[in-house]
């Protein structure tokens, strides 16, 4: 293995790098236009370890298994065949690990002591219904006197008001509901960012103070839609690869290919009066 990785001066081996486990997530990493740290908070895997995997570093984990599941997480956030990832994996670092024998956790050669068989505790099972049984009555009881109590109390129904004699009152006219009334007020502050994904790209949507919308990757046919008040901050790692409206109108062209931007958008003008 040693021999495939590194030539005798240390420089990689012709063909290792292709074979490498940490070139092949670097590469996809790149592709998708994702820093570390967006991988990171994407997947909820620390910087340090991401970092580690891309050398070929698996010694932070704590074991194969912890291994195997950050390259599942991260083969999944990249796009990449997560069992393939592995695959690739056990090639490299010795194979799988050594399955876990039931033997081995569960002795079944034990016997159990004629000590241990403890018989039932029933005098605590007879004071737990002695119990039940007492707290039953005083609630049968109690409930008893609040019924009596509350049989005595006649309901009296409201007299309405009846006009004077000679007093002829007239009916106020209520004035119909207009169309603009009868409509849900909303914010003048408002931004409505609605972002539908025409290919897989990194999405990042925060609010004016910067509390984080959504961050994660849209799939090709993934339209989300986001509120929030005053501003909407959007990062976008392709952008030709989603298509934006803000407050129900389409917004241009945001970039070329491939190129990542940020952009803000505010509230709607008000109405010209």
């Amino acid at each position: 293995m040693e021999d495939q990785r590194t030539h005798e001066q240390g420089a990689p081996a012709p063909g290792a790098e292709t074979r490498s486990l940490g070139a092949v997530l670097s590469a996809a990493r790149l592709s998708a236009g994702m820093t570390v740290e967006q991988l990171s908070a994407l997947t909820r895997i620390r910087e340090a370890i991401i970092h580690a995997f891309e050398r070929d570093e698996f010694s932070q984990c704590g074991g194969d298994f912890y291994e195997r599941g950050h390259i599942k997480a991260l083969s999944r956030a990249l796009g990449l065949d997560p069992e393939a990832m592995v695959h690739l994996y056990d090639e490299l670092h010795g194979g799988e690990p050594p399955a876990v024998r039931m033997a081995s956790v569960f002795r079944t050669d034990r016997r159990l002591r004629a000590a241990e068989r403890r018989s039932p505790n029933w005098s605590m099972a007879l004071g737990v219904a002695l119990s039940l049984v007492v707290v039953f009555g005083i609630v049968r009881v109690m409930g008893g006197a609040g019924g009596t109590r509350e049989a005595g109390v006649e309901q009296i129904p409201a007299v309405p008001s009846l006009p004077a004699p000679g007093v002829h009152q007239r009916a106020k006219p209520v004035p119909p509901r207009t169309g603009a009334s009868a409509r849900p007020t909303v914010a003048a502050n408002q931004v409505v960012v609605q972002v539908k994904a025409k290919r897989s790209s990194y999405v990042n949507v925060a609010d004016a103070e910067g509390r984080k919308l959504f961050a994660g990757m849209m799939e090709a046919g993934m339209t989300s839609t986001w509120r929030a008040p005053n501003r909407v901050d959007l990062e976008v790692s392709d952008a030709t690869a989603v298509s934006v409206q803000v407050n129900g109108k389409k917004v241009g062209k945001l970039g070329s290919r491939g190129q990542t931007v940020r952009r803000s958008f505010g509230p709607p003008a008000p109405p010209a009066r």
